[in-house]
């Protein structure tokens, strides 16, 4: 039995204007799927990549988008056990098309929600908690007494992580364009806020470290910061660059890295660190707790309407927004 539901898709990759709303026919779940209706919707940067046709390899057109979603069990497909219909689940991965007020889902990526938390900020937290977790714990882990550099530090995914470092007693040095976002890191835990368009990133960086330098670099900026970034980085540091919203990062001769201080340098995915179902499992449970205990916090959380998924990403690409935003249809 097929229903008829509202998406936001796009004919080919371009401007945010590609993104129309269209109605469409969506069938029952298949075997191993489970069907939700949308309470809330995130919208993240890897959904702009999509959108231009720069993740490689392009998602092929006419496609829908989005990678993550709060939604409520309406039917169930052959095989699926553990989920039941009126159930609430989140997801991150699978298949493009969150951006919808129902779809499909593959239930290797369903997972249980505790009662406790809110349809908002779950979507607001759940793909970039989930990034935060794996980058601090499994990716390149810090603890206690370490000193790393954030950038983009008023944003979705490094509001999480100043909160999340903060709490373990890590030091935080983030960058932030203005003002405004060096305030609102502070207020989430950053000690450092560095306004990027007013300072020389590195030197401060220098002052602040009193010359050694930081544990980690987390980069999810790309061209505009990536070369700099490695002269933030003790010897033996670890460069994470998990984004390019800047831009790709050019070519690197390998042995820059070795002249630099015998650096590491990692390009992580969530995918990689989400697809074991166990291990996608725990990290979920790792950040349900984080934000039951008011450690993780949405606080700042832009929201749209789904037809407007177009302004949304014109706002984000424009660094308009700081936090989490949401489309709800």
């Amino acid at each position: 039995m097929t229903q008829q539901i509202t998406a936001m898709r796009l004919a080919a990759h371009g401007a945010p204007e590609v993104l129309k709303a269209e109605t469409l026919d969506l069938a029952a779940p298949g075997p191993g799927e489970v069907q939700i209706e949308h309470l809330a919707i995130g919208v993240n940067f890897i959904d702009i990549y999509h959108r231009k046709g720069v993740f490689a390899p392009p998602l092929p057109v006419p496609t829908g988008l989005g990678m993550e979603g709060v939604g409520r069990v309406t039917a169930i497909g052959e095989g699926v056990e553990g989920f039941a219909v009126g159930q609430r689940l989140a997801y991150v991965g699978g298949p493009p098309g969150a951006y919808a007020t129902h779809r499909n889902l593959p239930v290797a990526r369903a997972l249980a929600v505790p009662e406790a938390l809110s349809d908002r900020d779950i979507a607001a937290l759940i793909f970039k908690g989930l990034t935060v977790e794996y980058l601090i714990h499994r990716c390149a882990p810090v603890t206690k007494g370490d000193t790393v550099l954030v950038h983009a530090a008023a944003g979705g995914v490094g509001l999480i992580a100043c909160q999340w470092l903060h709490h373990m007693g890590v030091t935080v040095i983030g960058t932030v364009s203005t003002a405004a976002k060096a305030a609102t890191a502070k207020a989430n835990g950053c000690a450092h806020a560095i306004i990027y368009t007013e300072e020389d990133f590195p030197a401060r960086v220098a002052e602040i470290t009193g010359g050694t330098g930081v544990k980690v670099v987390y980069d999810s900026v790309g061209a505009d910061t990536f070369a700099k970034s490695l002269d933030c980085l003790r010897p033996r540091g670890t460069m994470v660059s998990f984004g390019e919203a800047s831009g790709p990062v050019p070519p690197l001769a390998i042995g820059l890295l070795g002249g630099k201080g015998s650096l590491f340098l990692t390009r992580p995915s969530i995918a990689h660190y989400t697809a074991v179902r166990a291990e996608y499992e725990a990290a979920a449970q790792n950040l349900f707790a984080a934000i039951a205990a008011g450690v993780v916090r949405a606080d700042t959380i832009t929201t749209y309407a789904l037809g407007d998924a177009a302004k949304a990403h014109a706002d984000i690409e424009a660094r308009r927004t700081s936090g989490s935003v949401l489309l709800i249809p």
